[in-house]
């Protein structure tokens, strides 16, 4: 009889302790906290600078992109964000004298990595009722690489290897030629809202205050066509050709010395982009 009442007061706290184990289990609670997010952009670019002095929207360009966001918490998040996008902008959209016998035009392919932090207005939480749209303000920096070029008789020459502004000519010392990266600061806001759980929605615009005065391969003074090297046959290279394009306007002004661009300022370009993220959670015990 010993064996058999041994047996059951094992099986008796072994129900016990199933039970407690079940009891802490079903008041155990698990809250879902939101770590990342991937997401895609798409939508258009401007350029403002030597050609565009007036803001003008004239050239909207496309832009796509693909970025990834880590969240802090509602309303603090931080994120990388590549890009890449079409700029470009020419003369014959402005309606100033100087501007419009100028004659000059640029197009460029620009591929952006940004940094960017993203502070909301509101508490944001993904999924729920009361706090799933937010604005917010956006600042970070960015690294970019361009290659501004213009055509000629049908054919694409980019314009950074042609010193158009007599980089590099000794009679130029002060003129290097510049580089295809550069560097920008960015600040920007947009709105989100969360459509379930998983996937955000978005508008954000940007805007770039970039570290170069080149986007454009337009900044300080012609070179005069007399400074570039001809051709054996004594005709013009292409490179004296696109320094000054005001040839096609009547008579050509860009004598030596005289004002191309402004050097005092630095270019500048904006996006405005949709915005569509998907949603990366984890769970974890309160208790």
């Amino acid at each position: 009889m010993q064996p058999t009442r041994t047996l059951k007061t094992v099986m008796a706290a072994a129900g016990v302790l199933v039970a407690l184990l079940s009891g802490h289990t079903s008041r155990a609670q698990y809250e879902e906290r939101y770590v990342g997010e991937l997401g895609f952009t798409a939508g258009g670019a401007h350029y403002f600078g030597d050609l565009n002095t007036h803001g003008s929207l004239r050239a909207v360009k496309p832009t796509v992109g693909i970025f990834y966001r880590k969240y802090f918490n509602g309303y603090v998040g931080a994120r990388a964000h590549f890009r890449y996008m079409a700029l470009g902008y020419s003369d014959v959209y402005n309606t100033n004298d100087f501007q419009q016998r100028r004659n000059l035009s640029f197009n460029t392919h620009l591929f952006e990595l940004a940094v960017q932090g993203d502070f909301n207005f509101f508490k944001f939480e993904p999924g729920s009722q009361d706090n799933r749209f937010s604005p917010y303000l956006t600042l970070g920096a960015s690294a970019f690489h361009f290659n501004p070029y213009a055509y000629y008789q049908g054919e694409k020459y980019f314009l950074q290897p042609l010193k158009t502004e007599g980089q590099g000519m000794a009679i130029y010392p002060d003129r290097k030629p510049y580089s295809l990266y550069g560097l920008a600061f960015l600040i920007g806001g947009g709105l989100k809202y969360s459509l379930n759980r998983r996937i955000n929605l978005g508008l954000e615009c940007l805007f770039r205050f970039a570290q170069t005065d080149y986007l454009d391969d337009v900044s300080t003074t012609y070179a005069g066509i007399s400074n570039f090297a001809t051709k054996p046959d004594g005709s013009s290279t292409v490179a004296a050709i696109l320094q000054d394009r005001s040839y096609v306007m009547g008579t050509p002004i860009g004598d030596a010395g005289r004002q191309r661009g402004n050097s005092r300022d630095k270019d500048q370009f904006a996006t405005l982009e949709l915005t569509l993220g998907i949603l990366f959670s984890s769970y974890r015990c309160k208790f």
